[in-house]
């Protein structure tokens, strides 16, 4: 199978070169970068008429970005028939991917999924969500004991990524439906990447961040005393009645329509694959080294577990996402494109 591996990645990857000397991965922080970026991305394509899907093209030209988005990817990539299913490129940023869909280069995407709704709404409907491949990467750590509920970060302060971006509103989401004032009653300090947040806890400025997988497992072994506070999804579903979304795969509608057939079975050898994610640590976290998508194995293995890796379709991906996504546009409308997708966004099968 023909595999471009395309990394130049923006230089907020390369930033993360290092973490305070112990060799921290720059794949480790590239979801919350992505998006961060995809908004910006999408903003600078201009519309334009969607070629057609070419008829010498047989299988789904698919993209992934670094991380945990593209993790339940890999396995489908080694498969037997993985020639017939899937031509995939992996991206180092959002902004690169964002064009090749909206002209129609590539078929799909897995993306941050805001990016997704983004995409919709720039593309007058011309993408579909196919499938949840990520839930929640977000976790509070601390070097301490004294956090163990939403209600103890009352009063303290927490350092953390993405201001003016998801990671933002999850957070100020779950303080605020558990009685938190986001504004008045915890100090929030945003920090640029991840690695600069996690410095100000080695250093001693703070002892509680929010940080994403899987930058929180090459944290843990790296800085003594540091230990996973609160599941940013376990708090979510416990307020908002549903799962915490990170990534989808995004797909053309116009490459599903081409060929329905062969849209079902790459869907199936991905459900496949996601399975084998979960089931078959260190072969997944191989793959994920091979490819690129994480630095190194030994980190992808440990971190697997706690990225949350699914295959969500149907009912239960709309309701997650359409919760998700109020939340955004309750946030900030710009999030998710300017408007609630519609319901003929969501892949139906």
């Amino acid at each position: 199978m023909k595999l471009k591996r395309i990394l130049s990645a923006v230089a907020a990857f390369a930033l993360c070169a290092s973490l305070a000397g112990c060799g921290a991965s720059a794949s480790s922080v590239a979801e919350s970068t992505a998006e961060s970026a995809s908004t910006e991305a999408v903003s600078t394509v201009e519309e334009e008429a969607s070629p057609e899907t070419s008829a010498e093209t047989t299988a789904l030209r698919v993209a992934g970005l670094k991380g945990p988005t593209t993790m339940g990817l890999v396995n489908m990539l080694t498969a037997d028939d993985a020639a017939d299913l899937v031509d995939f490129n992996m991206y180092g940023a959002a902004d690169e991917v964002v064009p090749l869909l909206v002209k129609g280069d590539i078929d799909a995407a897995a993306v941050p999924a805001n990016l997704a709704a983004t995409l919709y709404q720039k593309t007058n409907g011309a993408v579909e969500v196919a499938c949840v491949n990520t839930l929640g990467v977000l976790y509070i750590v601390e070097n301490g004991e004294t956090v163990n509920s939403v209600a103890d970060l009352k009063g303290q302060t927490l350092v953390t990524t993405g201001k003016g971006t998801t990671p933002e509103y999850v957070l100020r989401y779950v303080l605020s439906e558990n009685g938190i004032d986001p504004d008045n009653d915890v100090t929030i300090e945003y920090c640029s990447e991840a690695t600069e947040a996690l410095s100000k806890v080695q250093a001693g400025e703070a002892t509680i961040a929010m940080l994403p997988q899987p930058f929180v497992t090459s944290a843990l072994s790296q800085v003594e005393g540091l230990r996973v506070a609160l599941d940013m999804n376990e708090e979510w579903q416990k307020v908002a009645g549903s799962k915490l979304v990170t990534g989808v795969l995004v797909v053309r509608k116009d490459a599903v329509e081409a060929d329905a057939d062969r849209f079902a079975a790459f869907m199936d050898a991905y459900q496949a694959s996601v399975d084998a994610a979960n089931t078959d640590l260190e072969g997944t976290a191989a793959l994920c080294e091979e490819y690129g998508i994480v630095a190194k194995a030994a980190l992808a293995q440990k971190a697997l577990p706690q990225c949350n890796i699914v295959f969500e379709t149907g009912d239960q991906m709309k309701t997650d996402l359409t919760t998700y996504y109020q939340v955004l546009f309750d946030a900030d409308p710009t999030s998710v494109g300017g408007s609630m997708p519609a319901d003929d966004f969501y892949y139906a099968g």
